[in-house]
């Protein structure tokens, strides 16, 4: 157990970069001698230094004159199989093997072409043990944004809608009615952080008019996506502020304006969510959060073009009002649902055939 153990804190190092670190992966890097941590590190920021230089930097800036002599007879524990190419840093494999380290354990192989086994490869070539598949599927699970943009070129794709009891979405007119509490609200702009995007329809950010941003917890805001095929939604909305970069998808222009990013679209009528979807790859925007209205997430399931639905579930009836979306249960699956204040949260993922 001592490698899932260490693997563990992998993780756990890791998911503290997630939502600054995106199109990378995260990744968490412990180093053990002798039983002992040493030296832990991960990366904390795109374009930064990656999880194996912080942790073998932490080495020695504990042991000083003793570093070498540790790190040479040590164990690499990385949930990411290190680099093997130059992009923003010069490669984690190298920095393995210039330090002699005696051994390192993975937790999942890296899927992109720079690497995907080749980091592991020089690795070998060196002379160094390498073990590998350690807690896969929970380093699988952390880094699904990154594995779903590399291997479907799509980001990682998360519908968020909340429901009365008796399965209503909105009210039958544009005045804008709260469903879920204020436990849920807060839950949603910390999910905001996490990831790189959040987009809505016309209609949702007309009857609105959302600001899209993270007020209620500590974190960077996403970059705000609306669809709008005509331009109609009035520049006076909270979406033309200042707060955050705003993308404006239609059929009128391309144009940037500041912050506001104007892309044209041919044919919005036809094949939308694959148009977004590839536009986003395209744009190294890894995951982007749907959170309305009802006809932009239906097009999604209707396309089967989305990985995780979460959905809130109020205990309060309407009389009324326009029907939730409603996902296809015979191709998706329940992976959690727990309460959230007074209303019901369940995540589902999607089980494309």
């Amino acid at each position: 157990m001592t490698n899932e153990l260490y693997m563990q804190r992998c993780l756990e190092l890791a998911a503290m970069g997630m939502g600054n670190v995106s199109p990378n992966p995260m990744v968490g890097c412990v180093i053990v001698s002798d039983g002992k941590i040493i030296g832990e590190g991960y990366h904390a920021r795109f374009g930064e230094a990656h999880a194996e230089v912080n942790a073998i930097n932490s080495v020695v800036h504990n042991y000083g004159n003793t570093a070498e002599t540790l790190l040479a007879a040590a164990t690499a524990y990385v949930s990411l199989e290190p680099c093997a190419h130059f992009g923003k840093t010069p490669p984690c494999a190298d920095l393995l093997i210039k330090h002699r380290i005696k051994k390192v354990v993975i937790g999942n192989t890296d899927p992109f072409d720079g690497v995907n086994g080749k980091g592991i490869e020089k690795l070998k070539n060196a002379g160094i043990e390498v073990v590998s598949g350690v807690l896969e599927a929970e380093c699988s699970q952390l880094n699904r944004r990154f594995f779903t943009r590399i291997g479907q070129q799509h980001p990682y794709i998360i519908l968020k809608w909340a429901t009365s009891a008796n399965g209503y979405f909105a009210p039958e007119n544009t005045t804008q009615q709260w469903i879920s509490g204020p436990e849920a609200k807060k839950l949603v702009h910390k999910w905001r952080t996490e990831e790189d995007a959040v987009l809505v329809g016309r209609l949702t950010a007309m009857a609105d008019n959302p600001r899209l941003t993270v007020r209620e917890w500590y974190g960077r805001n996403p970059v705000r996506i609306v669809v709008d095929r005509h331009l109609q939604v009035p520049s006076s909305h909270h979406i033309y502020n200042k707060e955050a970069k705003t993308i404006i998808f239609n059929e009128q222009k391309t144009d940037v304006q500041e912050n506001i990013h104007f892309i044209q679209m041919e044919d919005m009528q036809h094949y939308l969510p694959q148009k977004i979807a590839f536009q986003l790859y395209l744009m190294d925007i890894a995951s982007v959060i749907i959170e309305g209205g009802a006809q932009v997430l239906n097009q999604f399931i209707q396309a089967r073009l989305w990985d995780e639905a979460r959905v809130f579930r109020s205990a309060v009836s309407w009389p009324a009002g326009i029907p939730s979306p409603e996902l296809n249960l015979q191709s998706c699956a329940i992976t959690d649902q727990f309460p959230i204040g007074k209303d019901q949260l369940t995540i589902y993922k999607n089980n494309p055939s």
